[in-house]
């Protein structure tokens, strides 16, 4: 299934969506899915791929621009922020999608240097997002947030332990955010993919034992496309989750469902 094959239910003329993390991967489906449906959509990304999203997005008759940004520096969301409302006159959702993977190793052979890393961007970058984003919104008394938790936000994997560490944390992020801002408008939710088909993954997919041992641990038996989360995040950010905030969505093939 195509990403433009899953905005048939959902309308976004006359909003904005700021993404961060659409280089690749679940991002970059996400802002082809919310482009589709009509939305402006701004991106903010270190990986300068990211432009060649926005740039699809306008050869296809869409409206997008690109930012260079680091969601580590609290100055760089901000003026991200400001480019969407500049640029398209509002923002009306968000998807706070930038993460990395540690090294896979076990906990004590983890550096301080990747622990950092990894907080820097799974975690504060999420906080600083929500931070400027929702300092936005409640001017306004309106919008919707999806954060990008995972699988291991709500269980642990061997060998990732900074990345568990905050994925946990951006779980809690979401349901205190959700509850700061429950009258005001405001609904923050989260998904929690699984294993999907993205760059991040392709090391462990690359090599035939790893395949087989995270293969193992899917019920379905397979990878999920980038596509397939997509349209949980446009759903949580229309009108028809209009009652939903604080919950975390496992998007994962009943990996979590023991």
């Amino acid at each position: 299934m195509k990403a433009g094959d899953q905005t048939m239910a959902f309308s976004f003329a006359g909003k904005t969506v700021l993404i961060t993390g659409a280089a690749t991967g679940i991002g970059r489906a996400t802002a082809l899915a919310f482009a589709g449906a009509g939305a402006a959509v701004v991106i903010g990304d270190v990986d300068a791929r990211a432009e060649a999203t926005a740039g699809e997005i306008v050869a296809a008759g869409g409206r997008a621009v690109f930012q260079k940004t680091d969601v580590g520096d609290s100055g760089q969301v901000k003026a991200l922020v400001d480019r969407a409302v500049t640029a398209f006159g509002s923002l009306d959702i968000a998807f706070n999608n930038a993460g990395l993977l540690p090294p896979t190793a076990p906990l004590a052979e983890q550096t301080e240097a990747d622990w950092d890393r990894i907080l820097r961007v799974d975690l504060t970058g999420v906080f600083l997002c929500l931070k400027h984003q929702l300092a936005h919104m409640a001017k306004v008394g309106r919008g919707a947030i999806v954060n990008t938790t995972s699988v291991a936000g709500l269980i642990a994997d061997p060998g990732m332990a900074p990345y568990v560490a905050a994925k946990h944390a951006v779980t809690g992020l979401t349901k205190a955010a959700a509850l700061d801002y429950a009258t005001q408008g405001i609904r923050v939710n989260a998904i929690a993919p699984g294993l999907v088909r993205t760059p991040m993954i392709e090391r462990w997919l690359a090599d035939p034992v790893l395949r087989d041992r995270v293969l193992a641990d899917s019920p379905i038996g397979r990878v999920a496309e980038p596509e397939e989360i997509a349209g949980l995040v446009l759903f949580l950010a229309s009108d028809h989750a209009s009652i939903i905030t604080g919950a975390i969505y496992p998007v994962d093939g009943a990996r979590t469902a023991h």
